[in-house]
């Protein structure tokens, strides 16, 4: 028996995250671009298309929050959590291509064909409070990041939390704080030893860490996308609500699939009294659900079979069953 709860208990918080970074991101993008004008610099117009790449995936994440809080129709009858994954992960893309790939592009023709930097203080200044700008948004991401991971370590964390969008956001601000930190670097080495190649080395470096952090957010957002078991916790809670019900014998086994942020499917397989009839059964499955519910607010559907244990012999092949797999691997 499945039922599906009204609202997204323990679901998305929002997306004020998203939206404090893109008003950052798009004032420091209009900056950025005018001092590479003026400086002539490959490194400043390198942290200038991330900027405007950071603007542009964070309208997706945008876009995919808002998909995500559709409510199951007849088409998608589990909703369109995962729309959020799907953009992240185009998100992930997008910083790869449009900053990464083209950062290190005009890195290489910088160092190939080598231009003196001009006006170097107008450039370091844009770049100081660009990070500044960067860092304090990236401290507010992590502390939304402490805030929810609890107890687990900070990196763990980043591998395992569902909310892809918060760790999309946090990952391009800290890539931002990295990659303005060359930027200077690059800037200062092309001033003071009057080679631009440095300057060159810098938009190479910058897109090194585009493309590390997009490779980072493709691998994890793709396990959500494809269909991620959820946390241990689920399963536990599975197994311990069992526990409150005399009429269930046994957990025979216990499915979990991440469907969105704060949104779990559960499927459990129950060995029941053998005495109950239908309708005691029934209206132990029913409290089930809903003691698992009250345990676990982010389970939205739960799934109950009964059935009954298996017994030694059919847990062993059976011989006919042995000759068929032995002929279709031949």
């Amino acid at each position: 028996m499945a039922d599906e709860k009204t609202g997204k208990a323990g679901g998305h918080d929002g997306a004020g995250h998203i939206i404090q970074s893109l008003v950052v991101n798009l004032l420091i993008a209009t900056v950025k671009a005018v001092a590479a004008v003026v400086t002539k610099s490959g490194s400043m117009l390198a942290e200038a298309l991330h900027s405007f790449s950071d603007c542009g995936n964070q309208i997706l994440l945008l876009v995919g929050v808002r998909q995500a809080k559709k409510p199951a129709d007849a088409a998608h009858p589990f909703g369109y959590g995962r729309a959020v994954y799907f953009w992240s992960f185009m998100v992930a893309l997008m910083l790869f291509l449009g900053g990464g790939v083209f950062s290190i592009y005009e890195g290489i023709h910088k160092i190939r064909e080598p231009e003196p930097v001009e006006r170097v203080w107008v450039g370091v200044g844009i770049l100081v409070v660009s990070l500044l700008l960067e860092g304090g948004a990236t401290l507010s991401n992590i502390k939304e990041l402490n805030k929810r991971r609890g107890k687990k370590g900070f990196y763990q964390y980043l591998k395992d939390t569902t909310d892809s969008d918060l760790v999309v956001v946090f990952a391009e601000n800290s890539a931002a704080v990295l990659g303005l930190v060359f930027a200077i670097v690059a800037l200062g080495l092309a001033a003071t030893t009057h080679d631009g190649r440095w300057d060159g080395v810098g938009s190479c470096a910058i897109g090194l860490v585009l493309v590390g952090v997009a490779a980072f957010l493709a691998k994890e957002v793709s396990s959500l996308l494809l269909g991620e078991s959820a946390a241990p916790e689920i399963a536990s809670a599975a197994h311990e609500t069992a526990g409150k019900f005399k009429e269930l014998e046994k957990v025979l086994n216990v499915v979990t699939m991440q469907q969105g942020p704060g949104e779990v499917l559960v499927h459990v397989k129950l060995s029941f009294d053998p005495a109950l009839t239908v309708e005691e059964a029934c209206r132990v499955i029913n409290e089930y659900e809903a003691s698992l519910r009250e345990a676990r607010p982010e389970v939205r559907w739960v799934f109950v079979e009964p059935d009954i244990p298996k017994t030694p012999s059919q847990l062993k092949p059976t011989a006919a069953f042995r000759e068929q797999k032995t002929a279709a691997d031949a």
